[in-house]
């Protein structure tokens, strides 16, 4: 006789349990039962929040149990085992799924289900859940999202497989133990609740698994919001530049260009959505528009002094051209002339006072005329910063007024 080794207590069990046995069919005696298939969901992270696609991938511990006939043993009669582990391509497993699942994800494969003598099979494993979710972007970064994961059969009734919770609604809404709190995301709570929907003459079981989680802020505080506000006080700022100088100009200039590059670097660090702008994007256009109509408004206010100067010294010049007419019009009479010759004959002109006596009239005239030009250039230099002091406020108005309304939203939607 051939020795053969004497079979484990688990190989002779796990051989009994499989010989027979048709994973293709539902494990109940009597048809007419159901298979109440009771699920637990246990949240890790949040890994992904896509605005673009509309989807949200997650990190679960996912907890299916049911009870099935078919494997029910004594333990008695193989060496006090009560619990075993079979592969789960080998038993008969629900076909329970993900409603809103769109992506398989990068879930590690788990190969083993556990069960125990009186037929309940535990079936834990890891999952990465894409699921599509209606993600509303338009209060970025201050934003609260609520994705739901609804888990169903895919075909049996609920006359075959029901649904029910492991633990309580509220000991899975508050949660948080695994949760990475660490992250962007930050879990507020995980409500639920089983409903049965009616679809082709048939009543199919749900529960629906409501993932409230809320974004911090922070990172997009200091990094987008905080050197925006910066670069619009220091515009506001640059008001107080002496307005005729060249100056202003060149520096709301820059700033514009400061401010399109800080945007175009910026452009990855915004969510990207098809249905709505957020509203931290409208906040960069009007931006932008505020520093353009500021730039504008300087630039109309310098051309408008400019424009006084040039009509000063054009009225100026041509003042001196109309005193210069008379004297090149004037002759003198005859009998003067005679005197004057008569005198010229007798001794010498005096050439050296008369010079000095044309030359302080000319300076008497040309200190008048620089004295009227200055008043006049003085007067529009005071019209113009009226009107530069008015457009000023009116933008400054209009600043304050955006920034004001941002800000309360903002914070209702932060404390919310």
């Amino acid at each position: 006789h051939t020795w053969r080794p004497k079979r484990s207590a688990l190989n002779q069990l796990t051989r009994t349990l499989l010989r027979k046995y048709d994973c293709g069919v539902r494990p109940v005696y009597n048809w007419t039962s159901l298979t109440t298939v009771y699920i637990d969901l246990i949240l890790q992270s949040v890994l992904d929040v896509d605005g673009n696609t509309q989807s949200i991938t997650t990190s679960i511990w996912y907890r299916q149990i049911w009870t099935d006939e078919f494997l029910v043993w004594d333990p008695e009669e193989f060496d006090g085992i009560n619990e075993i582990s079979l592969s789960s391509d080998a038993i008969w497993v629900p076909d329970v799924i993900v409603s809103e699942f769109v992506d398989e994800g990068k879930s590690p494969t788990i190969p083993y289900v556990y069960v125990n003598s009186s037929g309940s099979v535990k079936n834990y494993r890891p999952m990465q859940v894409v699921v599509a979710c209606s993600l509303e972007m338009y209060a970025f970064p201050f934003d609260k999202q609520n994705c739901s994961l609804t888990f169903r059969s895919w075909l049996h009734s609920v006359k075959e497989i029901d649904l029910a919770l492991w633990r309580s609604a509220e000991a899975i809404a508050n949660d948080k133990r695994e949760f990475m709190n660490d992250g962007e995301w930050e879990l507020l709570s995980i409500p639920s609740h089983y409903w049965i929907i009616h679809q082709d003459n048939t009543d199919y079981a749900h529960i629906q698994f409501n993932v409230l989680i809320r974004r911090r802020p922070l990172l997009y505080v200091v990094g987008l919001l905080i050197p925006s506000i910066f670069l619009m006080l220091v515009d506001v700022i640059s008001f107080y530049l002496p307005l005729n100088s060249g100056t202003r100009i060149v520096f709301k200039i820059s700033i514009l260009l400061g401010y399109t590059v800080f945007r175009v670097n910026m452009t990855d660090e915004l969510p990207s959505t098809a249905v709505r702008t957020p509203l931290i994007g409208v906040f960069f256009v009007v931006c932008m528009a505020l520093l353009m109509l500021s730039l504008i408004k300087s630039i109309l206010v310098v051309k408008l002094l400019h424009h006084s100067e040039e009509e000063v010294k054009q009225m100026s010049v041509s003042a001196c051209l109309r005193s210069l007419d008379p004297l090149t019009d004037y002759e003198l009479e005859p009998s003067l002339e005679e005197d004057l010759l008569s005198l010229n004959e007798i001794q010498n002109p005096p050439s050296a006072l008369e010079w000095v006596l044309q030359e302080l009239a000319s300076l008497r005239q040309a200190l008048s005329e620089d004295d009227t030009e200055s008043s006049t250039q003085a007067e529009w230099l005071a019209l113009c910063s009226k009107l530069d002091c008015f457009l000023f406020r009116f933008y400054l108005l209009v600043v304050v007024v955006y920034a004001s309304t941002l800000l309360l939203l903002w914070a209702s939607w932060s404390f919310a």
